[in-house]
């Protein structure tokens, strides 16, 4: 018998693909578009019965099975509510790394026992390979360094990388893109989607203002030192490393260098304030090792996905949670977002970025 996988179809060129190479590797194929953000504008609507549409039509060209799944409230409950929260605490989140963990392998997962599916797939640029020394299954960079995703994906488990394929992991987004061309699929030249799927217009100030119960307080700028500065407009307007927009000047470059949610308080400072070298990391997970086996490793990690990995040593200090040193200070490090290491092409694992030292 065909082994059956369930594949996340978001009518996109890189999972349209993706559904095309199981196909051909003999698997029997289910497709499912995922309903996700509550649509409260025209345009949102439209863009969310386009997605649909797309996969529909790459599920009929195919002759593959779609079935959409309204997934809304488990987004909303683990992504969307969590994005709010963290902004009220004056952290910046990154709700792909959310959705992964608990919805596209997560809740994915369970679904996919309930279809009798073997494995289930993405269209993600990573890749799954056996560690011959260690036998443990490990996630390395895709081959398209542009598109590489890994960095979304470190709270995978061992347990799921035995069940989960990534086909489009080994070809370069132009490659993906010519043979959606090829076998005719009219989602060749379709756009990537947007950084965070369920803010269209990428303005999350105005989504926390239209979505959430936040009080958006007018609070004081001040110096490390406590001295005020002058006053800001509320926390959620403000990003670690922001320079332009403050509202007010001092005639010399000045940035955000801290948010302080209890005191309402955002802290300014020098460009040489923002680089730090020292940070303790929550909720770890490692994939080529047990986090619970080691004490102290070394790994290149980055704190951000545009950022290029920096030599560090890592530190265990409880049973989820870590401290990480870096050989070199890395700028503007965030609370909220994520650390996430490798070594070489091989994804090592990551955290959420808790404290700054």
């Amino acid at each position: 018998m065909k082994k059956k996988v369930m594949l996340g179809m978001s009518g996109g060129v890189d999972s349209s693909v993706a559904a095309y190479l199981l196909k051909e590797q003999g698997y029997d194929v289910i497709g499912v578009n995922m309903m996700l953000s509550n649509d409260n504008t025209e345009e949102e609507k439209r863009m969310t019965e386009d997605s649909i549409r797309d996969a529909r039509r790459v599920a009929e060209k195919l002759d593959i099975p779609l079935h959409v799944l309204d997934f809304r409230r488990e987004f909303k409950e683990k992504v969307i509510d969590d994005f709010i929260k963290e902004y009220a605490e004056g952290r910046t989140p990154n709700p792909c790394i959310v959705c992964n963990k608990f919805i596209k392998f997560g809740l994915f997962f369970d679904v996919a026992e309930k279809f009798g599916c073997d494995y289930v797939a993405t269209g993600h640029y990573a890749r799954v390979e056996r560690d011959e020394k260690t036998g443990r299954l490990v996630l390395k960079k895709g081959e398209s360094a542009k598109k590489d995703q890994t960095y979304n994906l470190y709270n995978i488990k061992q347990e799921q990388l035995e069940r989960i394929l990534l086909p489009i992991g080994n070809y370069e987004k132009d490659t993906v893109r010519e043979i959606a061309k090829k076998i005719g699929l009219d989602v060749h030249n379709k756009k990537d989607s947007q950084e965070i799927c369920f803010i269209k217009d990428n303005d999350y100030v105005r989504y926390l203002k239209e979505n959430s119960d936040i009080k958006i307080k007018t609070g004081e700028f001040v110096e490390a030192d406590g001295t005020v500065l002058g006053k800001h407009n509320g926390i959620i307007n403000y990003t670690i490393g922001q320079r332009k927009g403050l509202g007010i000047a001092f005639g010399k470059p000045i940035f955000v260098v801290d948010i302080n949610a209890k005191k309402n308080r955002v802290v300014l400072g020098s460009n040489d304030d923002l680089f730090k070298k020292e940070l303790v990391i929550k909720d770890v997970n490692t994939i080529p090792f047990d986090f619970a086996d080691v004490d102290e490793f070394k790994v290149y990690a980055k704190v951000r996905y545009a950022a290029k990995p920096s030599l560090a040593t890592v530190t265990k200090l409880s049973d989820n949670t870590a401290k990480v040193v870096f050989e070199e200070a890395q700028r503007a490090i965030t609370k909220g977002q994520s650390l996430v290491m490798y070594d070489g092409d091989i994804l090592v694992g990551g955290g959420i970025i808790d404290d700054i030292l």
